[in-house]
């Protein structure tokens, strides 16, 4: 990596796989099909867990545009963008952590049956496109950013769908404000994470 200074890319970077080029579209597609879907449906029923997802998806679906623009640049680059990615990812768990309080000071509970079919639709999505980028995992800060993102939905959706399950049992909010809590704790783990692998490239680049 000595052709890479701190502005500029590096001129001998690893052309980008056509396959992971390929699953990044894919997942852009899916996300911001999802993000309709479940504002939606968090809008309807009221639902904290619900509708953090879905911002989570049009959250997603811009992380993997940056990816697909800086996919062809070198390390330097794709570093900045993972950095980005991660910051986003931990402010997307502030802003979880903040709107479960609000609805916790409300207390209303939510519909469980919209979250809970919501929720099966929108596991299958992210566990399609985890299975996608699951070969991918192991590259640079901007790869492992991808497949973090897929992760954390696919667990967030298994847990909505348990949520809205105690929703149902209890005629509480509770379990659906337990879930976003979850959620928000794996978009901090995994923001943090993001962001420290992406600083040691950019400080070996």
């Amino acid at each position: 990596m000595a052709c890479c200074s701190c502005e500029t890319s590096c001129s001998t970077s690893t052309a980008p796989s056509p396959r992971f080029r390929r699953a990044l579209w894919i997942a852009l597609w899916v996300n911001a099909l999802m993000f309709g879907v479940e504002i939606i449906g968090g809008l309807s029923s009221g639902s904290v867990s619900l509708w953090a997802d879905a911002v989570d998806f049009a959250g997603d679906a811009a992380n993997y545009a940056l990816s697909l623009a800086v996919l062809s640049l070198g390390l330097v680059w794709r570093a900045r963008a993972a950095w980005l990615k991660g910051a986003t990812m931990a402010a997307f768990g502030v802003f979880v952590l903040l709107r479960a309080g609000g609805s916790a000071w409300q207390g209303i509970p939510p519909e469980p049956l919209t979250m809970g079919v919501i929720g099966l639709i929108a596991l299958a999505a992210n566990a399609g496109v985890a299975l996608l980028l699951y070969a991918f995992r192991e590259g640079d800060a901007n790869m492992r950013s991808v497949w973090l993102c897929s992760r954390n939905d696919a667990i967030g959706n298994i847990a909505v769908m348990l949520a809205a399950a105690g929703v149902f049992g209890t005629g509480s909010a509770w379990p659906d404000l337990a879930v976003a809590l979850v959620m928000a704790g794996l978009a901090l783990s995994g923001g943090f994470s993001v962001l420290r692998q992406a600083r040691q490239e950019l400080a070996s680049a």
